[in-house]
């Protein structure tokens, strides 16, 4: 009776990991039979899918039923737990049960306890955008599985392009395996710049004009991320997690800091070299005006959680930033 408790933001991956499950388990000339898959806007959704999973499968391979974007782990009914303790512990070897969540388990629920006895949880979260080295290796891991090489300086270049969108990560891999062929050759920097697309990058860029105040150049940049489709919390993503590695790396620099390593790994920078380029982005900064970044950064994401107008929206608190450092 093989139980999967699968959350997380990251819906690429998780998608991932959900189609290994039914590769693995039915039998693809009986799916139409042996899989289900339940969202959570059926009529008691969790106890037709509880159901499901107690009936045996129909010829060759197992049964799996997937509940979707469940709730059960947020809020659980009396009656319900009832149900799931009734359930969970005899489900026949044949079912596989599939339950997904974006948001984290509420481990106080006796229905989350419950899980945590009999499944296998697995968390699916983005990488926070400021965590270079967990994009980096995540960079490394999905081009192995690719089978594409990469140069260090490539694979460091992938990260910072693509960010934590898992879902470009794998199409820009995918790109360059057609591009490198059967070539043994690493692909270096040269190779990650021409055919990668680079809205990170862009949005980097849009922080590099914020620091010099120029309202102009970062309003285009704003408009250009726009146009090309890039999710405007992704934008803000971006920008609050390059401010704060400049807050903390100009913090540990008046502190008298020194060594770029003990600085790199503080920031959470896989890269100490990197730490010399931060070192001279921040010099003519105060920390006064990067810690007076934060706070309006956050509130351009709660404006857009709220869901105001994008473009406009961004536009006129990029200027405002750019006030900032003027």
């Amino acid at each position: 009776m093989p139980i999967y408790l699968y959350w997380g933001e990251d819906d690429f991956a998780l998608e991932k990991a959900v189609n290994v499950l039914l590769h693995r388990f039915v039998d693809p000339q009986w799916a139409s039979f042996n899989y289900d898959k339940i969202s959570p806007d059926q009529a008691n959704a969790a106890i037709t899918g509880l159901n499901q999973a107690m009936t045996p499968p129909m010829l060759t391979g197992s049964r799996l039923v997937w509940l979707t974007d469940t709730t059960i782990f947020q809020q659980c009914s009396e009656d319900l737990l009832a149900e799931l303790e009734r359930t969970i512990p005899v489900l026949p070897e044949s079912s596989v049960l599939l339950l997904t969540t974006r948001t984290k388990p509420d481990g106080r629920l006796r229905s989350t306890k419950l899980l945590q006895q009999y499944a296998e949880i697995r968390e699916f979260s983005l990488i926070p955008p400021w965590k270079t080295e967990e994009l980096l290796k995540r960079v490394r891991q999905v081009s192995q599985e690719v089978e594409v090489k990469l140069t260090q300086a490539g694979a460091e270049l992938l990260a910072q392009s693509v960010g934590n969108d898992t879902r470009q990560l794998w199409n820009e891999l995918e790109k360059l395996s057609c591009y490198a062929g059967t070539e043994a050759k690493a692909l270096d920097v040269d190779v990650i710049a021409a055919l990668v697309t680079s809205t990170t990058h862009n949005s980097l860029k849009l922080a590099e004009a914020i620091i010099q105040g120029n309202a102009a150049k970062a309003s285009g940049l704003v408009a250009d991320l726009i146009g090309r489709n890039e999710p405007a919390l992704k934008i803000v993503a971006t920008l609050i997690g390059q401010f704060r590695t400049w807050l903390w790396v100009k913090l540990m620099i008046e502190d008298g800091e020194r060594d770029e390593r003990a600085i790199a790994t503080a920031v959470e920078i896989g890269n100490p070299n990197r730490v010399y380029i931060l070192r001279k982005e921040v010099n003519p900064l105060s920390s006064r005006q990067l810690s007076l970044t934060l706070p309006l950064l956050l509130d351009l994401e709660v404006s857009l959680k709220r869901g105001a107008d994008p473009l406009s929206t961004l536009q006129t608190k990029v200027i405002e930033l750019c006030l900032v450092y003027q």
